[in-house]
């Protein structure tokens, strides 16, 4: 499976290799964005794309850039609680 983080493209850091600076929950990562790119590379600056591995995969809309960043804090908030759970069972034993 794999697992794509929203980010948002702040700047083109590089054109001749299609690199960009991207946002992703506060911390800034270049990435290549060639499966995203157009004629105009500055167009993608300001906009929401899929991230995987250091690639832009998708252009996303806000709405869902908002979802997904919210449904990744939610499964990192259940991890949290069943690495307790599992503590607590531990410490019973």
């Amino acid at each position: 499976m794999c697992l794509g983080i929203p980010g948002r493209i702040t700047a083109i850091t590089d054109p001749a290799r299609l690199m960009a600076l991207a946002e992703i929950s506060g911390v800034r990562r270049e990435v290549n964005v060639a499966c995203v790119a157009g004629p105009d590379l500055g167009a993608l600056v300001g906009r929401w794309v899929l991230i995987h591995v250091g690639f832009a995969m998708a252009l996303i809309d806000a709405d869902e850039a908002a979802r997904t960043l919210e449904a990744l804090r939610d499964l990192g908030e259940a991890q949290e609680t069943l690495e307790q759970l599992a503590l607590t069972e531990e410490a019973l034993r």
